[in-house]
């Protein structure tokens, strides 16, 4: 009975014996014992092994209960559930970024990229700032969007797009270009009153005068002038043009190829001014040229022979040929030279010290080889800071022993005054940033985000007029109320009118006030530029290296309205100081020689060595003679080009200016004659040339006596916006440019359309 069937009575049974075993000490097997006792006590041995492996695998399995039951409660899991199985990666739904693509793969998830507009790993993504890249005009609010970005309108007086869309590369290719609104254009005039000029300006407009052929004003209005354009008979000869000025007055001009008073006009087969026989008026225009083939609009006569000096063989008549002659204009039969320059005694300024330039600065007949005071500010040449300008303060605010007067850079020392580029500005001070593109770096332009070429400021406050609201400084706005003013360049506060004609009586004839009257003042609205003259300029050599040719030589004639260049030279221009904004610039071209076959031409929108534009005319057909750098062919015929080198004077610029068409890296062609029709040979042409920078406009016209030989027609280019006026030559000799004339002119022209697309 010790024994049971049950493991568990068995183990409990087992239990007890094995305590009375131990508790006697030891086991003892009486004799009387009877063999079925023993047998169960080997069978207790045995059960006691079966006891012992039941109890490790119980111990196994409380084991891994143990740790089950913990796995469960990490997971939030009752401990006696039971767990699924491992879930499968699924899209469903999408751990991914709204809008990313979710894919399923054998490894897992996988999101797409981000969309356009932000940035991130595809599970997460943010928004990128697209207006960080500035894609709005300046002046413009840009807003960032999540995603993507938008432009406000463009400002009032501006027309462009209004760009939005999404990514920094979108924002980068797609900035807003906001351009200004010609309000002049159009039937509308701009709201100007109809007939009158209308001046577009950045962002706005104003009102001028009448146009010519009109007279009035904004208040009154416009109407035909009875004596020209109105349809009534006209005072002018049949062969003359009108012109009324903003005071109403007409005046007559002979045309092209005519010359005389306007009111009687007579052939004039040079094109100098100069009629070729006299006329019935007393005007000094009406006598008969003394030159009838070879312009010359100074009507020059060194021996008063009735013949003029560019035609007469010997112009001093002291019976020796000009080409002989040491003295050309002197008369001197001895021809004594004792410094053996090129000049004789008789006409030489420094009889002993060669100076073939006969430079003399202030004008005093002593040339300044030999003036101890060139410039005759009374101090002398070895104690004077501009020895050739007068300045008799000697200002010199940087100590670099060069005054202000002079000094290329005035605030920065530089005693050497290096100007590699021939812009007036020395190079340490120049910084070519020029952000209106008028041809002034914006550390000097007095209007720097507004195109003014002539920097014009008339009240001198340091703002230039075309961005100073009350140009005279009276307190009456040019434009705006209380205004507009009607002395606009002349402070009047009262704005007395006598006449009600709508021009202020303090400016009634001059209306800039620098003592010359609107009807002959080249520029009337600018009192610093009166009449035509180059008689001081600037030689700007264009191929300074090397000596396969020599530099030009100017000759100044007729008070700075007639220029001759004599030698056969490098490529070089004479350049007049005075910048224009808009300008029409007129003069007669002339070879007077049948020896050469080469350039000349004139420029405009001159900034600098490497920034101007050319109108040039060559003979033949001819291939440059020297083949470095570049092979060079010109082709006979007008060009025009727009000169932007990026390496300055030198070969590469030389060769560029031979070669018809375009040179990259230094000039574009824009428009070329396709008659290919050379100039001929003591024939005289007379060119216009009307440019307003502020829209680019361009056109060059030109004539053979009365007939028009070539027109450019309409060209767009703002490669320059304004600049100064000059003459060009390149291997040509006795070029004679005479009747030179230039005027300011902001007015479109009437040809002028600015909804063309064309540009050049």
């Amino acid at each position: 009975t010790l024994f049971l069937h049950s493991p568990r009575n068995r183990v409990l049974k087992t239990h007890s014996f094995i305590a009375a075993v131990k508790k006697e000490g030891h086991f003892r097997c009486p004799e009387d014992l009877e063999s079925d006792t023993i047998n169960q006590i080997k069978g207790t041995n045995q059960a006691l092994a079966e006891i012992k492996e039941l109890l490790k695998q119980q111990l196994k399995e409380i084991v891994f209960l143990k740790n089950a039951v913990m796995e469960c409660e990490a997971c939030g899991m009752r401990s006696d559930r039971v767990d699924p199985p491992e879930p499968q990666p699924s899209c469903l739904p999408s751990p991914c970024h709204p809008g990313v693509t979710c894919t399923e793969t054998a490894r897992g998830v996988k999101c797409g990229p981000c969309p356009g507009g932000t940035t991130g790993n595809g599970t997460h993504c943010t928004d990128v700032d697209e207006c960080a890249q500035e894609p709005c005009h300046p002046e413009v609010r840009c807003i960032n969007t999540f995603p993507g970005f938008r432009c406000d309108p463009c400002p009032a007086g501006y027309s462009g797009p209004t760009p939005q869309g999404v990514g920094l590369s979108y924002a980068r290719a797609n900035k807003q270009v906001c351009r200004d609104v010609n309000e002049c254009g159009g039937p509308a005039n701009g709201g100007c009153v109809a007939n009158s000029i209308c001046i577009n300006t950045p962002g706005s407009f104003r009102c001028g005068s009448c146009k010519p052929g009109f007279v009035g004003d904004q208040r009154r209005g416009c109407r035909p002038d009875g004596s020209c354009g109105s349809g009534q008979p006209s005072p002018c000869h049949r062969n003359a043009e009108c012109a009324v000025h903003r005071d109403g007055t007409a005046t007559c001009a002979c045309g092209v190829g005519w010359a005389g008073n306007g009111y009687i006009c007579g052939p004039d087969i040079d094109i100098d001014g100069f009629p070729d026989e006299t006329l019935e008026c007393s005007e000094r225009n009406c006598q008969k040229d003394n030159c009838l083939t070879v312009p010359n609009s100074g009507q020059e006569d060194a021996d008063s022979d009735g013949m003029g000096d560019a035609c007469d063989e010997d112009a001093d008549g002291d019976g020796i040929l000009n080409t002989e002659d040491n003295c050309v204009l002197v008369p001197n039969v001895n021809q004594r030279n004792a410094d053996h320059d090129d000049f004789g005694d008789a006409c030489d300024n420094c009889r002993l010290i060669i100076n073939n330039d006969q430079k003399d600065t202030d004008g005093d007949g002593k040339g300044d080889a030999c003036d101890d005071d060139m410039d005759g500010d009374g101090i002398r040449n070895a104690q004077d800071n501009c020895p050739r300008v007068p300045n008799t303060d000697q200002r010199d605010r940087d100590g670099d022993n060069v005054g202000d007067a002079c000094d290329s850079c005035p605030y920065v020392r530089n005693p050497d005054q290096m100007d590699i580029d021939n812009d007036l500005i020395g190079d340490p001070c120049d910084t070519n940033k020029d952000s209106d593109g008028d041809g002034h770096q914006d550390s000097r332009d007095n209007c720097p985000a507004v195109i003014n070429s002539s920097q014009l400021d008339t009240d001198r406050d340091g703002v230039g007029d075309e961005c100073d609201d009350d140009d005279d400084n009276d307190s009456i706005p040019d434009l705006l109320p209380p205004g507009p003013d009607n002395c606009r360049l002349i402070p009047n506060p009262l704005q007395e009118d006598s006449d009600g004609d709508g021009i202020g009586n303090a400016c009634e004839h001059d209306f800039d006030n620098d003592t010359v009257i609107d009807i002959i003042d080249v520029c009337p609205e600018n009192a610093e530029v009166t009449l035509t003259d180059f008689r001081a300029y600037q030689t700007v050599v264009l191929d300074p290296e090397g000596d396969a040719q020599i530099d030009p030589n100017w000759v100044v004639l007729n008070q700075g309205r007639e220029i001759v260049q004599t030698m056969n030279s490098d490529p070089g221009l004479a350049v007049g100081y005075t910048a224009f904004n808009g300008v029409d610039f007129e003069g007669t071209f002339h070879v007077n020689t049948v020896t050469d076959d080469d350039y000349a031409g004139f420029i405009f929108g001159y900034q600098d060595s490497s920034s101007f534009y050319v109108v040039m005319w060559k003979q033949v057909e001819q291939i440059y003679w020297q083949a470095n750098p570049f092979r060079a062919v010109a082709e006979p015929g007008i060009q025009l080009k727009a000169v932007k080198s990026n390496t300055g004077p030198g070969e590469n610029l030389r060769n560029a200016l031979w070669h018809t068409g375009h040179t990259e890296g230094q000039a574009k062609l824009l428009w070329k004659d396709a008659r290919n029709v050379g100039w001929k040979d003591k024939t005289s042409y007379r060119w216009f040339l009307q440019h307003r920078p502020q829209d680019g406009y361009i056109r060059v016209r030109f004539y053979e006596g009365p007939e028009m030989v070539a027109d450019t027609g309409i060209i767009i280019d703002t490669t320059m916006r304004g600049g100064r006026l000059g003459v060009f030559c390149f291997s040509q000799e006795n070029i004679i440019w005479a009747n030179l004339r230039y005027r300011c002119n902001d007015t479109l022209p009437e040809d002028f359309d600015p909804y063309r697309t064309q540009q050049s």
